[in-house]
């Protein structure tokens, strides 16, 4: 028997409602086991700058290989991007919320949690992207963000409808991407 992990994705697609709807197809010990994982896998506290930075971190994760292959193709999407987004080559790419320790161990624990399901597969409804303007790093920008949409424009399905807010981040954009075999 096949087991699908299932994301209802259209009301919220942020990291938090990931992590709630795989943590559900977990029990109450593997979850544990799941965040201990995370909290112990070494995640730096301080700030990766750039691609290079989070992929040396990533190596230095005590993590199945697995989910440090599950990490960089993660990564290596956010990086492809925000180049995209500002014009630049990959490696050039600066990182700025989504290089942040807490960042990374977030990513972290989705990768963490959606292999402990044993999940052969992962399918997801079209994705709320939200509506309205974030204000980060680069200012108060419309939503979708400039790097979510370059992510959007890679094979996301959006919901038509957009509820209010930041729903669909570019971590959360990354992860869905990487992990999202069908569409429901």
């Amino acid at each position: 028997m096949t087991t699908t992990l299932v994301w209802d994705l259209r009301d919220d697609a942020t990291r938090t409602a990931l992590l709630t709807q795989t943590f559900a197809m977990l029990d109450d010990m593997t979850a544990r086991e799941v965040r201990e994982a995370c909290v112990v896998a070494g995640v730096p506290a301080g700030h990766c700058h750039d691609i290079a930075e989070v992929y040396a971190a990533i190596d230095g994760l005590e993590v199945p290989e697995e989910v440090r292959e599950d990490m960089r193709a993660v990564y290596g999407i956010l990086a492809e991007a925000e180049a995209a987004a500002h014009g630049v080559p990959v490696d050039k790419t600066h990182f700025h919320e989504v290089g942040n320790g807490a960042a990374i161990a977030n990513a972290l624990l989705v990768c963490l949690a959606v292999r402990a399901t044993g999940a052969q597969a992962v399918e997801a409804t079209a994705v709320q992207c939200g509506e309205g303007f974030v204000d980060c790093a680069h200012g108060r920008l419309p939503l979708p963000a400039p790097a979510t949409r370059a992510i959007i424009d890679r094979g996301l399905p959006v919901c038509e409808y957009r509820r209010e807010g930041e729903l669909l981040t570019p971590t959360s954009a990354a992860l869905i991407l990487h992990f999202v075999d069908r569409w429901a």
